[in-house]
């Protein structure tokens, strides 16, 4: 189930309740132990070298309990009491160019900026620029507020316990967390509180999507219509069109421009590839559609009124992303008929009629904002830290996906994938589980294209989009 995404006080009431249990410290902290010690073994290697920063409280001790679990590796622990008398042994344990430091200096507990000497300390690791792994919070940045208090460790990195701290989500923490992580099961009881913000786990997805039915056929499997591709753009209606067909509804039909009609119909096969009219009439047996990909060549002024007609009037499912955004106009849309838009930073931005500077500083804002603009319709609010939600209920924060997903692209491939997932029938009941499946999923395989090598390209990610993770039907 999705974790929720926790103050600091709220935290400290899940461990005040756990401990009420008859739970111990020490035992958390095992288990903390070996929850960093299994994630810096997964960084490493036979040999390399660990670098362990043991600070004073809860924090350093999770780090000491990682100790008995690095097998293998050559590790150096430095507790560090008084930073500037072991500023020496730092300089010592650098020059010997740890493949990872694990930082376990300070907690969720620190509330005031740290004194020179501290800020000299961190300031010296973050200069080695070492891989580094935290322990629950980057050391010097404050769980709540995502404010650097002086100085804070710039994590690759972060393991955070139990649930993600609401300032790690923050944008200006984003520098120094790095790629955050959660150790959920490490002896906390599950906690009881409803949050706004919620941390999705791949364990959301198991046995998703549903196994088919035995009877299923091409006519039951839904049927996406996706209106994408002008000359210059046509790439983006073929991405569009595999990221559909990896989501694997029964049918797909790209309405394209007439002047990139060859060279789309001439990358697809399974898809069927239509030119766009005036008169077009979507068949009846549209189960979904898709709009925007690639559409951003002059003169498509017929589209757009397309556009605006299926995005008031359809009964299905309707994706709108990328040009055809700035064709979307507010008021109410058809209830239940599921909307969702699928804007980057600088599309939200333009929408709200605001500043992605605005947007990034407040994610859940822009998002609930947009979608009370847009007829109360679903939000993806792409970018770091994925969110899913609309105008009011819970948002969803996505857990997978790297930097290399920044190519031109990837948000075509989502944007097919999600208008797929949303085309079938059995999927329609609730569409926000599949929005979240969809956008973990596009991340996910990103991860695992990382991890196998590090010139993946978007042709790599529609390749394998929808075969991370169990469950699989």
């Amino acid at each position: 189930m999705p974790v929720p995404v926790l103050t600091i006080s709220e935290m400290r009431a899940w461990e005040t309740a756990t401990w009420a249990t008859g739970q111990t410290e020490a035992e958390v902290i095992r288990r903390v132990g070996k929850a960093v010690a299994r994630c810096a073994l997964a960084r490493t290697r036979s040999g390399d070298r660990i670098l362990v920063l043991c600070g004073r409280g809860n924090n350093g001790a999770d780090a000491r309990a990682a100790l008995d679990h690095l097998t293998d590796r050559q590790v150096e622990a430095l507790d560090v009491r008084d930073p500037e008398a072991a500023l020496q042994q730092l300089e010592s344990a650098l020059s010997l160019q740890p493949v990872l430091v694990i930082d376990g200096l300070f907690g969720i507990g620190i509330n005031r900026p740290l004194d020179a000497a501290w800020q000299r300390f961190i300031e010296r690791v973050n200069a080695a620029r070492r891989p580094v792994l935290s322990v629950d919070v980057p050391s010097g940045l404050n769980a709540d507020s995502g404010e650097v208090m002086g100085d804070a460790i710039r994590a690759t990195i972060t393991l955070t316990v139990g649930a993600p701290k609401v300032g790690l989500l923050k944008s200006r923490a984003w520098p120094y967390v790095g790629r955050l992580e959660v150790a959920d099961d490490v002896g906390l009881i599950r906690p009881v509180m409803r949050t706004e913000l919620n941390w999705t786990m791949p364990e959301d997805f198991a046995g998703y999507p549903p196994a088919r039915a035995v009877h299923a056929h091409k006519g039951s499997c839904g049927h996406v219509a996706v209106l994408a591709g002008s000359p210059g753009y046509h790439g983006a209606a073929v991405l569009a069109s595999r990221g559909a067909q990896r989501a694997r509804p029964g049918l797909i039909t790209l309405i394209t421009d007439e002047r990139v009609y060859v060279p789309c119909a001439a990358q697809l096969q399974a898809v069927m590839v239509q030119v766009f009219t005036r008169s077009d009439a979507f068949k009846s047996n549209v189960t979904s559609i898709l709009a925007g990909p690639g559409l951003a060549a002059p003169g498509l002024d017929p589209v757009r009124e397309l556009v605006s007609r299926l995005w008031m009037e359809a009964t299905v499912p309707v994706v709108v992303d990328a040009s055809a955004l700035a064709w979307l106009s507010g008021g109410s849309i058809p209830m239940p008929a599921t909307r969702v838009i699928t804007p980057h930073p600088g599309e939200a931005a333009r929408m709200l009629e605001t500043t992605t500077e605005q947007v990034q500083s407040d994610r859940v804002s822009a998002l609930r904002e947009l979608s009370r603009r847009f007829g109360n319709c679903w939000v993806v609010l792409k970018g770091q830290q994925t969110l899913v939600g609309r105008s009011s209920g819970e948002v969803y924060v996505n857990s997978s996906g790297n930097p290399s997903l920044a190519q031109g692209g990837s948000g075509d491939v989502l944007a097919g994938y999600l208008a797929g997932l949303l085309a079938q029938p059995d999927l329609q009941n609730d569409p926000l589980t599949a929005l979240r499946f969809g956008v973990w999923q596009h991340g996910a395989t990103a991860d695992a294209l990382e991890a196998d090598r590090s010139n993946w390209v978007v042709e790599d990610l529609v390749e394998r989009i929808g075969a991370c993770g169990a469950g699989q039907s």
